[in-house]
């Protein structure tokens, strides 16, 4: 699976989501929202309408019109917004890691691939856009984002 990579597209979608909880249970327009998150405006209104298709955003025209999380931030995780974009949370070569089969002495490298799903799964389906809006993690996602190494890509030197 190499690096985790959060694709635009994906970061966009959560960012958007994120804003809407914050504005909850008001509405935002398209544009409120590209401009707060600094997202192109017509890149946004296609990750609204794909966030509609899953149900997780309605949107209402009208003076009182926008965007609005279709049920409470709090019931949303950020893997829930991720799935909408990109599907499967963690994949190899586009394949799910449990239907892979490698021969010899890799064979046991389909165990580490669902281990490395599963620890990313333990953060991203446990935290919720209102944890994110409220500025307060999950204990087990604080616990990570407090270890020495949390903020250092691999490759990072820094002198003691």
């Amino acid at each position: 699976m190499g690096a985790v990579r959060i694709t635009a597209r994906v970061d966009y979608a959560v960012r958007a989501a994120v804003e809407l909880a914050a504005a909850a249970p008001g509405a935002l327009t398209s544009e409120q929202i590209a401009t707060a998150q600094g997202i192109p405006i017509r890149f946004l209104q296609a990750i609204l309408s794909d966030l509609q298709h899953a149900r997780l955003v309605t949107s209402q025209r009208g003076r009182e019109g926008g965007y609005r999380l279709a049920m409470p931030a709090s019931e949303i995780s950020i893997a829930r917004v991720m799935r909408v974009e990109q599907g499967f949370l963690a994949d190899v070569h586009g394949e799910r890691p449990e239907d892979l089969e490698y021969p010899g002495a890799a064979a046991e490298l389909v165990s580490v691939w669902v281990a490395a799903r599963e620890a990313y799964r333990q953060v991203l389906e446990k935290v919720s856009l209102a944890d994110v809006v409220s500025g307060k993690l999950p204990p087990h996602a604080t616990e990570l984002v407090e270890l020495e190494g949390a903020w250092r890509s691999f490759g990072d030197v820094r002198s003691s």
